[in-house]
């Protein structure tokens, strides 16, 4: 009932939420529900229904800076926030569950691991490093560190049975790391600046990587080479005039 809600041919669904008058930079849908969350410079998360327009949550000074990236727990009711403040806090509606410290840049990305129901997460920070922490342990050190190089990390992925991340960072590399042995198991280079984004696929061994370059590259898991190389963003408007 709810995707036939939101999509119909004959009058597409569409609705604009003026969030902030600054910048929005994370957004996510909450699993089971019509609601989605936002993160913006202003230091706000909100979260909003998308069907009535309501504002369901908001949470003024959030963080102390811009909040740069949220996730959502796969089954809880539960959500993470990161920021320009350094911090990782956990949230649950409004009410403030947790916080997290350790690192010492700008957090980027913050994401659950959904292989093992949440239960742990990880944070990619412009410190150069990659944490893995426990849910449940918010003053205790996160699980491992890994250091991804001489640059910043500005994005993660947990492929999808949990046991590796890829990390993407401003050195122009993407690695891959067996991150309970806390090893690099492959670093892939191509890319000309800095890396914005890296996803695995949910079923196929595939990799997908974003950079500030103007290019999308698909890596092929088991060997690291590229499958497909996707030069220009233009190439994929199939030739047509806008």
């Amino acid at each position: 009932h709810l995707v036939r809600s939101l999509i119909s041919i004959e009058r597409p669904f569409q609705r604009t939420f003026s969030v902030s008058a600054k910048s929005v930079r994370a957004c996510k849908f909450i699993p089971g529900s019509s609601r989605f969350a936002c993160g913006s410079d202003d230091k706000h998360l909100r979260v909003y229904d998308s069907l009535t327009a309501e504002l369901v949550h908001d949470v003024e000074d959030a963080h102390d800076d811009y909040v740069r990236s949220i996730d959502v727990h796969p089954s809880k009711p539960l959500m993470l926030s990161s920021g320009d403040d350094m911090a990782i806090k956990l949230w649950q509606g409004a009410q403030l569950k947790a916080a997290y410290a350790g690192h010492a840049h700008y957090v980027m990305m913050v994401r659950f691991n959904h292989s093992d129901d949440g239960a742990t997460f990880a944070s990619g920070s412009l410190d150069k490093t990659v944490k893995v922490w426990a849910l449940d342990s918010p003053q205790g050190e996160p699980l491992c560190t890994l250091v991804h190089g001489d640059k910043g990390v500005n994005c993660l992925s947990y492929s999808p049975g949990g046991t590796y991340l890829a990390t993407g960072a401003d050195d122009y590399t993407v690695k891959l790391w067996d991150y309970g042995a806390k090893t690099c198991i492959a670093t892939l280079g191509g890319h000309l600046n800095n890396v914005s984004a890296v996803l695995f696929h949910p079923h196929l061994p595939l990799l997908v990587s974003a950079s500030e370059d103007g290019t999308v590259k698909l890596y092929h898991c088991v060997t690291g080479g590229f499958v497909v190389v996707v030069d220009e963003i233009t190439t994929l408007n199939s030739g047509l005039e806008r």
